[in-house]
């Protein structure tokens, strides 16, 4: 008898879930009926799926079901899919079609352990994966891991995607400890969007190593995320904008998010978000100048620095 299994994406649909699509393609697979949760229908299992701790709980109140698993990093830091799923490489691709691309893994976990991460803590050191299924409609292929050099199969990652001949989005390249080789092989592949490095450490100045790195990756191919919020200055945050601004690397600022939801980015951090966050206004004007609200410009956190944090 068919199972009918439902499905909860509690933190929306702004970007395709992994585990869901990994586990309604093992569950249509076995011949289950695979859905969306909805209410007044009764399901077998019902498996909701939370990443962030800020996203809002879902209303489970209408929810009919035998079984109900809740997973991922917002609910439980330790939860995992069965194992018969985690060694599957299928996707259901067909839950997001509003997304035609890939999601892809060469690894999970990472070498470094920073104090505002919990990837270690939920994956421990850094291993390679198999690659799942592309989709089939992918026009291009997001590369999610962490670390995409500290794994020690990136030559193969690196040959899978050239392989696939699709445009390529690395999401975490660990700028410390690039060389020339894995610059070489950054340059090879065809970029989707530019290839994302950060600097979330004020106290560790890589501008010497981002002069190094440009000078065999062009910087309009690098974007830079700067973690604010997280033990930091406004001096520090603004020191490594400004660096990276001189450098023509895009800075991206993201302010800090606990794990417990404790934290909420204060008004500095936003406005300075949407400052640098923007082109078109990073480029337009100075900090100080920038006016995110009617009456009030920026200068003011730069003249009140010890009463804004």
């Amino acid at each position: 008898m068919k199972g009918r299994i439902g499905l909860i994406d509690v933190d929306g649909h702004r970007f395709p879930n992994f585990a869901l699509m990994r586990m309604s393609a093992y569950h249509k697979s076995h011949g289950d009926n695979v859905e969306w949760a909805v209410p007044a229908k009764t399901y077998d299992i019902v498996a909701a799926s939370k990443i962030f701790t800020f996203s809002p709980d879902f209303d489970y109140s209408g929810i009919n079901t035998h079984k109900m698993i809740k997973g991922g990093t917002g609910y439980d830091i330790g939860s995992r899919l069965p194992k018969e799923i985690e060694e599957s490489t299928a996707m259901d691709y067909s839950l997001y079609p509003q997304y035609q691309f890939s999601i892809q893994f060469f690894s999970r976990g990472c070498i470094r352990h920073c104090p505002f991460c919990l990837v270690r803590e939920k994956e421990g050191y850094i291993t390679p994966v198999t690659p799942v299924n592309l989709n089939p409609l992918g026009k291009h292929i997001e590369v999610l891991d962490n670390n995409f050099f500290a794994n020690p199969a990136w030559h193969d990652a690196i040959e899978y995607l050239l392989s696939a001949k699709q445009k390529v989005n690395l999401h975490g390249v660990d700028v410390r400890i690039m060389d020339e080789e894995q610059a070489y092989w950054l340059n090879r592949l065809p970029l989707y969007k530019s290839i994302h490095i950060a600097w979330d450490f004020p106290q560790l100045d890589l501008t010497e190593k981002l002069r190094e790195v440009i000078r065999y990756i062009k910087p309009y191919k690098l974007m830079c995320y700067v973690l604010v919020g997280f033990n930091s200055t406004i001096e520090e945050d603004m020191y490594r904008i400004e660096r990276l601004r001189e450098l023509k690397i895009k800075p991206f600022v993201m302010p800090y998010r606990d794990f417990g939801n404790n934290h909420v980015p204060t008004q500095y951090e936003k406005d300075l978000a949407q400052y640098v966050n923007k082109p078109m206004i990073f480029k337009s004007c100075t900090f100080a100048e920038f006016s995110p609200r009617k009456g009030f410009k920026c200068e003011y956190y730069l003249n009140n620095k010890t009463k804004v944090l």
